[in-house]
């Protein structure tokens, strides 16, 4: 441990986490549940607005229409923004298309705040679509930066903080939330508009701060640049392993420019890495970590928990994540990532069968409604120390340099598109299945304890072209993607 904190304390690069995670996805967890504690107030702004406008009360479920756009207009957001991530580090580079993402998260919260001046229910709407851009085009540029700037040994550690980061956002806003602090009428616009303090930081600081130097040497091809960033960040030092691996892989994508999504989906040797990392995101996404965040007051009040109670149980939740983040930071450079994620979707499937039993028996003991809200801190546990904490390290460990921006597109466009869908189908989802739905979230979470049990290689400790050659090495009936290429190939 004390090695640890020395190599992470030598230079910038502690400073420089801290600065990428307020920006990146810090503002993408605060939003996921920034929204609930101020909702009923903004629904009456909503009402007053129209009121004010038309002189006459707003007809039938107007109210309701215009709430849905507010809440899903973040997710379409969310999917263009993500959509943009290959444009803007492409142009920008890695540490420009951060700040610039900044401006817009900055942009959004001025446009929020002067809508309840303008008594206007549209900039709400257009502000949402603005954070969610932000969030979408954030969370990717956090964890590829995060990926770039960490040397082999501590690439795990590096990349979880973005999930820490992330359990840090959730739990800002729901204790904000609280009727004692910011939870109140007259400030739901100021609420909204917190992060964007953060953002104004990072804007401020983040030019003094090194870009990422695998960008630099492999992309740019400045390698004095890329020596200078590292000695910056981690310390000086001798940094020749860490050269040499670049090296490495520059040779190896020499002959290959950056592929666009596209062409990486047409491509054989990536075949499996994206099936992975597409069965990791939707089984992350179904396994009811989202639905937990967003509905969580519904899950606990159908559990039979006295509504005065649930606040405090959300923020238990929310601590919970980032103890659990950060324990996994620790744990994933000891552990390796195969055994968090086919035993973290392994523990979670159960968590859920039993949390369906204990529903249909909460009339049957005072007790059931107390375990089933243990079965769902347990079930945070194993999501935020497993498949939800490591899956940004895998994301960063197996896609070389020229693949690794368009597979960051293709996992965002899924991911935004799932939470989108998501969000307006499992409130009937709930009401149809009632105590039954937490069974499709178990049926997912083992689909991924098997996949990931029969086919993720380790990653652990080993470069990015060994990973990639492990991949490729990956059969099912004797069979692998590369014979099929070189079958049509020879036709």
């Amino acid at each position: 441990m004390e090695s640890l904190l020395q190599q992470l304390t030598r230079g910038n690069a502690l400073f420089l986490i801290f600065i990428l995670g307020i920006g990146g996805s810090f503002q993408s967890g605060y939003h996921v549940t920034g929204l609930s504690s101020p909702s009923p107030f903004i629904q009456r702004f909503i009402n007053s607005s129209w009121y004010e406008r038309y002189a006459a009360p707003p007809p039938g479920r107007t109210v309701t229409i215009i709430w849905s756009l507010i809440v899903s207009m973040y997710a379409v957001g969310g999917l263009f923004g993500a959509v943009s991530v290959k444009c803007f580090s492409g142009l920008l580079g890695r540490k420009k298309a951060v700040i610039c993402n900044s401006v817009i998260a900055i942009v959004a919260a001025g446009v929020v705040l002067t809508s309840k001046w303008a008594k206007s229910y549209e900039m709400i709407i257009v502000a949402r679509m603005l954070t969610g851009y932000s969030a979408g085009l954030g969370m990717s540029l956090h964890l590829m930066y995060l990926g770039e700037i960490s040397p082999r040994k501590l690439r795990g550690i590096v990349t979880m903080t973005a999930a820490t980061f992330g359990s840090l956002g959730k739990l800002s806003a729901q204790f904000l939330g609280l009727s004692e602090l910011l939870g109140r009428e007259e400030l739901w616009n100021i609420i909204l508009c917190f992060p964007a303090c953060l953002s104004v930081v990072q804007v401020m600081v983040l030019p003094l701060l090194p870009d990422a130097p695998r960008y630099l040497f492999i992309e740019k091809g400045e390698d004095k640049a890329c020596k200078k960033a590292l000695q910056s960040l981690w310390g000086q030092g001798d940094y020749t392993q860490e050269m040499e691996e670049m090296l490495a892989e520059q040779a190896a994508i020499q002959s290959a420019l950056p592929k666009s999504p596209l062409l990486l989906m047409r491509d054989r040797t990536v075949r499996w890495q994206l099936i992975t990392m597409s069965i990791i995101y939707i089984c992350n996404q179904l396994s009811g970590m989202s639905m937990i965040s967003t509905f969580a007051f519904d899950i606990f009040w159908r559990a039979g928990i006295p509504k005065d109670q649930i606040r405090y149980i959300t923020l238990g939740l929310g601590v919970t994540e980032i103890i659990t983040s950060i324990s996994c930071g620790l744990l994933i450079e000891h552990a390796g990532r195969r055994p968090l994620f086919w035993g973290g979707y392994g523990i979670m499937s159960a968590c859920w069968v039993f949390v369906t039993v204990m529903l249909n028996l909460k009339d049957c003991s005072s007790w059931s409604p107390y375990v089933t809200a243990g079965l769902i801190v347990l079930f945070i546990i194993f999501f935020c120390g497993g498949p939800g904490g490591a899956s940004g390290t895998l994301n960063n460990e197996i896609f070389i340099q020229s693949n690794r921006v368009a597979a960051f597109v293709l996992v965002g466009i899924q991911r935004w598109s799932v939470q989108a869908v998501l969000g307006l189908v499992f409130p009937f989802l709930i009401d149809a299945l009632d105590t039954y739905c937490f069974v499709i979230f178990a049926c997912m979470c083992m689909l991924g304890c098997l996949s990931m049990f029969f086919f993720l290689p380790e990653t652990k400790g080993k470069t990015l072209l060994e990973i990639a050659d492990e991949f490729k090495a990956i059969t099912v009936c004797g069979k692998s993607f590369l014979d099929d290429s070189r079958m049509e190939t020879r036709l």
